[in-house]
C-alpha cells in the first residue's frame, strides 16, 4: 500500500471531516497541497474545462485522465480522489481504469452509475445503467484494484426519485464500496435522510457545487450530518475564471500588466511556488562539474579507499 493510500484510510478513520477542493493539473494540485490540505479531488469536470474548453459532458476519455494523474502525483503527496466518471465502459472497462488510474497514484476512484454519454452530476439529462449493471461493475472494481479505495456514486435521485437512489445506494453498500457518494440531493431533508440510513455504515462523501442542486453547506455542517468527505470541486476553476477574465480585460484596456501588479506574482515569487531554486540545486549535484570535480576527488585518494 502506497503512502497516500495509508494516509487516506488514515483520515477516513480519523475524528475530523477531510475537505478536498478541485483540482485538474500539477500546477492546482500543488496549490491545493501548500494551502495545507490534507487531500485533493481530481476533478473530471475541471480537466474538461481546462484541457479542452469544454462543459463536463462525457469528452474526457480514459487516457486523458490518467496522463494528468500522472502529472499531479509525481508533484504532491497528499492522497488524490478520482472522479472515474462511470468507468468509461463496461465492467471490463471498469477495470481497466481502475488499473490505470491506480498505477497513476489515484487513493480513491469515484465510479457512478451514469449511461453513456455521461455529463456533470448537476446539469439536467442524465440517463443511468440498471442498478444491477452498476453492482456487477463495481464487483469488477473491488476485484481488480489492489490498495486503492473504491467510492460508488449514484445519480438517481434526478432520474429515479430520492427512495430509488438510496435504494441503488443500499445495493452499492452491500456490494462491498469503501465510500458513498449519492449526487445531489435537493434539500437538507435529504441530506439528512442519506445520513441517517448509511452514516456510520460507511463513509459519505457530500458535493458542493455553487449554483448546484444541492444547498451549499460547510464542513462543520456535513460533519453534523455524518458525513465523513466534502468535496469542492470545480470552485477552484469557478474562483479562477472571473478572476482571469477580469486580467485581461485590464491587460487590454490599458496595454500592460501594472495595473494588476498587486494582484500578481513576480518571477520569484512564480517560482518561489514552484521549487524552482529547490530543484536547480538539486540538478547541480549532477552536473558536469559536479562530477569532475566528485572524479578528480575520488583521484587523490582522500576518499579513504587506499
Amino acid at each position: 500500500m502506497t503512502q497516500t493510500t495509508e494516509r487516506m484510510h488514515a483520515l477516513l478513520k480519523s475524528e475530523g471531516i477531510v475537505l478536498a477542493p478541485g483540482c485538474w493539473d500539477a500546477l492546482t494540485g500543488l496549490l491545493v497541497e501548500q494551502a495545507g490540505f490534507d487531500a485533493v479531488y481530481v476533478s473530471g469536470a475541471g480537466i474538461a474545462y481546462t484541457r479542452l474548453g469544454r462543459p463536463d459532458i462525457g469528452l474526457m476519455g480514459l487516457r486523458e485522465i490518467a496522463d494528468t494523474l500522472t502529472a499531479i502525483r509525481e508533484r504532491i503527496s497528499i492522497p488524490m480522489i478520482v472522479d472515474g466518471d462511470n468507468g468509461h465502459g463496461n465492467a471490463l472497462s471498469v477495470q481497466r481504469t481502475v488499473r490505470e488510474y491506480e498505477r497513476a497514484g489515484a487513493d480513491v476512484i469515484q465510479l457512478e452509475d451514469q449511461s453513456l454519454p455521461k455529463r456533470c452530476g448537476h446539469l439536467k439529462g442524465k440517463g443511468l445503467v440498471s442498478a444491477d449493471e452498476m453492482v456487477g461493475k463495481l464487483r469488477a472494481a473491488l476485484d481488480t484494484r489492489r490498495d486503492t479505495l473504491i467510492m460508488a456514486r449514484t445519480d438517481a435521485i434526478a432520474v429515479e426519485g430520492f427512495e430509488a437512489a438510496l435504494d441503488r445506494a443500499e445495493r452499492y453498500v452491500e456490494a462491498g464500496v469503501d465510500l458513498l457518494f449519492v449526487e445531489a440531493p435537493e434539500s437538507d431533508a435529504q441530506i439528512a435522510e442519506i445520513s441517517r440510513r448509511f452514516a456510520g455504515r460507511v463513509p459519505l462523501l457530500a458535493n458542493m457545487v455553487e449554483g448546484g442542486a444541492t444547498p451549499i453547506r460547510s464542513t462543520e455542517q456535513m460533519a453534523e450530518h455524518g458525513f465523513k468527505v466534502v468535496i469542492f470541486p470545480g470552485g477552484t476553476a469557478r474562483a479562477m475564471v472571473p478572476a482571469l477574465q477580469a486580467y485581461f480585460a485590464s491587460l487590454k484596456q490599458h496595454g500592460t500588466t501594472a495595473p494588476w501588479r498587486d494582484r500578481m506574482l513576480d518571477l520569484k515569487g512564480l517560482n518561489d511556488v514552484l521549487g524552482t531554486p529547490q530543484m536547480l540545486e538539486e540538478g547541480a549535484k549532477y552536473d558536469a562539474a559536479a562530477v569532475a570535480q566528485g572524479s578528480t576527488r575520488k583521484g587523490t585518494g582522500t576518499d579513504g579507499d587506499d
